[in-house]
């Protein structure tokens, strides 16, 4: 099968189209015929060996991907060859065929492209997993959005509305934020030009927001936990900006709570939560709330530049690749 393939650690720019075996679904296991895969920041980090997981070489790159189960492992019930499914992957998903764990596999909702599916599963589930069961999240409450124009920041922004929250998304430039509030923000925060604190304390009436959900970290971190009001929740969901210090006197100051949040490990540790987040998200979807915002589809040729897209901060939502025809 033709697939993008990481033979040594590195950098991106050392991943190589070529040919590789098809893997066998072992137990509990699903094969699929992928038509959509959605690249992720994660993928450039597995690539340089810094990753959580370690794949044996060769491997390809992709954590989730779209498409139609080609085969079933032993045990495996609630599926059949031919059906749609979106996945979650250990790695796999830039190449034509990729095993899927039964369980992190779910059909295409209703009237969902293949290419919607593949930019759903890591964005959605992680932002409502953290949102949900991290940050705790009540209808009414007002939670600050960093990097909104992410594809976590997105989904993000977009399950805050629905679960009923007023939403201020943040993100650098003034362009990034006109989008963001087209897809729901109630009101936003340029940090490149603002004061991060002092423009959500004006917009909340220096009450500050109960939740924080930060997929950036770095210099970032100071001005929003600031941001937070007497028992606010900062979600640590991400460091592309660096890994910021906490400083606990100013969590016991308001009362407030720094929780870390990946959807690694809830799928080790709570899966049932899992598949609560994604019925959930399932009715959002049904409702009209959640769009999959994809800036760029590519061809599988052009894997590497979809990850270039990301490490370089030039796309706004999912980088998706098309491996196969719909």
């Amino acid at each position: 099968m033709r697939a993008l393939i990481c033979r040594a650690w590195g950098d991106i720019e050392t991943l190589e189209l070529g040919e590789m075996a098809a893997p066998e679904p072992g137990p509990g296991e699903i094969l699929l015929d992928v038509v959509a895969s959605s690249a992720n920041f994660a993928d450039s980090i597995m690539v340089a060996g810094n990753y959580q997981t370690k794949p044996d070489f060769p491997f390809s790159p992709g954590l989730e991907a779209a498409g139609r189960v080609a085969k079933l492992g032993a045990g495996v019930e609630g599926f059949r060859p031919g059906d749609r499914v979106m996945a979650t992957l250990a790695h796999g998903g830039f190449a034509e065929q990729a095993v899927a764990v039964a369980a992190e596999a779910w059909p295409l909702f209703e009237g969902m492209s293949f290419a919607d599916g593949a930019a759903f599963t890591v964005a959605y589930l992680s932002a409502h997993l953290a949102i949900r069961w991290q940050g705790r999240l009540e209808a009414g409450e007002t939670m600050l959005v960093l990097g909104a124009a992410g594809g976590s920041g997105l989904a993000a922004v977009e399950i805050g509305k629905a679960m009923g929250a007023r939403v201020i998304a943040g993100a650098s430039s003034d362009e990034r934020l006109l989008a963001v509030r087209k897809h729901g923000a109630d009101d936003v925060v340029n940090y490149a030009t603002e004061t991060l604190k002092d423009r959500v304390m004006a917009l909340t009436d220096g009450r500050g927001a109960d939740v924080c959900f930060d997929p950036v970290g770095g210099k970032l971190f100071d001005g929003a936990l600031s941001s937070l009001g007497w028992g606010g929740r900062f979600i640590h969901f991400g460091f592309v900006g660096g890994v910021p210090q906490v400083p606990a006197n100013r969590l016991l100051v308001k009362h407030r709570s720094a929780l870390g949040s990946s959807y690694r490990y809830f799928r080790w540790h709570r899966p049932d939560l899992v598949q609560r987040s994604m019925a959930e998200l399932g009715e959002f979807y049904g409702q009209g709330h959640l769009h999959p915002i994809i800036s760029h589809r590519l061809p599988l040729e052009q894997g590497v530049e979809a990850l270039r897209l990301l490490t370089e901060r030039r796309a706004f939502g999912k980088v998706v690749l098309d491996i196969a025809p719909a």
